[in-house]
């Protein structure tokens, strides 16, 4: 490697008309160093590498990536390389991004002004916040509409945080979200803070709803409302979800369940438990400061909500519901009816949309992919399946004579424009008989 004092040097003599062979010579360098730093874009000061950078492999990929989208986090992208087999750190990831220039300016967007803001303290245990997402373009196999809905709940403390995919923002959906997030939070904290959300108050005075009061005895938790217009009193939550956002729901695919998303994205809560955070001057994973909170033990059971959900039955009589699938009678098949659960129960109902209620089943577990089917309607589906098709009166024998039908010789004689014959009466000319009669006496 020539220093930047040889380089100048070198091109200084290589101007005056030196040789290389002449200049390697006077610096006492090879003459391959010297026509590398003249001609091959060698530059002083810079090691060449003796082998090929490892990145070279991901770099197509990286720009590809951040060409679709300007937007993308690089840790979205450092997970993405991950499972592609990428080993280096996220740290040479953003290095490699700024070195090479692959991420391209969004001129469509630009970054506006950041409003004020202040650091509110909370105290171990003290709040959850929560959150509705709304999470636009669903993979079409969900069935959801245009749009579906994330629940997330956050300790305001340690910023641990938990999330539950919905199909409506409805009040049975959001008691189901609060009573499944806040047992994988690991407990209760002594406070609940919403926004203004319709299914926990007046969204005009922000006072609590009844039917919401009535949750929150359940719980034993009280309840903050934010102020209208200040969504940064609850900025852990809305941190969290900007996570969500970017790392989970941008790069989710097409083809799969509302399961498996869900629990791609409690993978992804389990990873980020893992980062680390200073709080009140000790440095911990975000799961470590969680633990630490002395949170209260949620009630045995959750409040009973009653969630309601249409649903079309299937052609087998089948209907979908939380990744199981119940049977129902094969009469309603490709009907409409409605799924009846009680939070806490261990049987649902199917009912018409008049409210007849036609099967009962327990519950499988979420996302099981169990078949929970009755015996009579199992029976009452192969009886229709096979009472569908007639079956012959006998098998039919590789041999056997089987001669045109009437109906067979009735279409013939069509084709062949004979009128005179039907599949059901036989017309006798006798004239043609006395024909015969005389040619047959002639003939002998």
């Amino acid at each position: 490697m020539l220093t930047r004092e040889d380089d100048v040097d070198a091109h200084a003599l290589h101007a005056r008309g030196w040789s290389i062979s002449a200049i390697a010579r006077h610096l006492g360098h090879d003459r391959k160093t010297i026509r590398a730093y003249l001609f091959g874009g060698r530059v002083a000061g810079e090691r060449a590498r003796s082998t090929a950078d490892p990145f070279d492999q991901f770099a197509g990929y990286v720009a590809e990536r951040l060409r679709e989208d300007p937007h993308l986090w690089a840790t979205t992208l450092f997970d993405e390389l991950v499972e592609l087999g990428f080993d280096a750190s996220y740290q040479t990831l953003t290095r490699q991004i700024r070195v090479r220039g692959l991420r391209p300016v969004c001129e469509a967007c630009r970054s506006v002004k950041d409003r004020p803001t202040a650091v509110i303290e909370h105290p171990p245990a003290e709040e959850t916040q929560w959150d509705w997402l709304e999470l636009p373009d669903p993979p079409a196999g969900w069935g959801w509409g245009a749009g579906a809905h994330l629940l997330i709940g956050a300790l305001a403390h340690s910023g641990k945080w938990r999330a539950r995919l919905c199909e409506t923002e409805q009040q049975p959906q959001l008691i189901d979200g609060l009573d499944r997030i806040t047992r994988a939070l690991g407990g209760l904290t002594g406070g609940w803070r919403f926004d203004r959300m319709a299914t926990v108050c007046h969204p005009d005075s922000g006072r609590v709803t009844a039917s919401f009061a009535a949750v929150a005895k359940h719980y034993g938790v009280s309840v903050a409302i934010c102020p209208p217009r200040a969504g940064n009193r609850k900025g852990v939550v809305e941190k969290a979800a900007h996570s969500a956002a970017q790392r989970w729901w941008r790069t989710l695919a097409d083809d799969v369940s509302v399961e498996a998303a869900q629990a791609s994205l409690d993978r992804l809560c389990e990873r980020l438990d893992q980062r680390t955070r200073v709080i009140d001057g000790r440095r911990d994973s975000v799961g470590g400061h969680a633990e630490r909170e002395r949170l209260r033990a949620v009630p045995p059971s959750p409040f009973p909500a009653t969630i309601v959900a249409a649903r079309k039955v299937a052609g087998n009589a089948r209907v979908s519901w939380r990744g199981n699938l119940y049977s129902v009678p094969p009469e309603l098949a490709r009907s409409s009816v409605v799924v009846r659960w009680q939070l806490g129960h261990a049987t649902i109902d199917i009912a018409t949309p008049p409210g007849a209620v036609v099967a009962r089943h327990r519950v499988a577990p979420d996302g099981a992919g169990v078949i929970v089917a009755d015996h009579g309607h199992v029976t009452a589906l192969n009886t229709a399946a096979l009472s569908a098709v007639a079956p012959p009166s006998r098998p039919h024998r590789r041999k056997e004579r089987i001669p045109p039908g009437p109906a067979a010789r009735a279409e013939a004689a069509r084709l062949r424009g004979d009128t005179t014959t039907t599949p059901d009466a036989t017309v006798v000319d006798l004239a043609r008989y006395a024909q015969a009669a005389n040619e047959r006496n002639t003939l002998t």
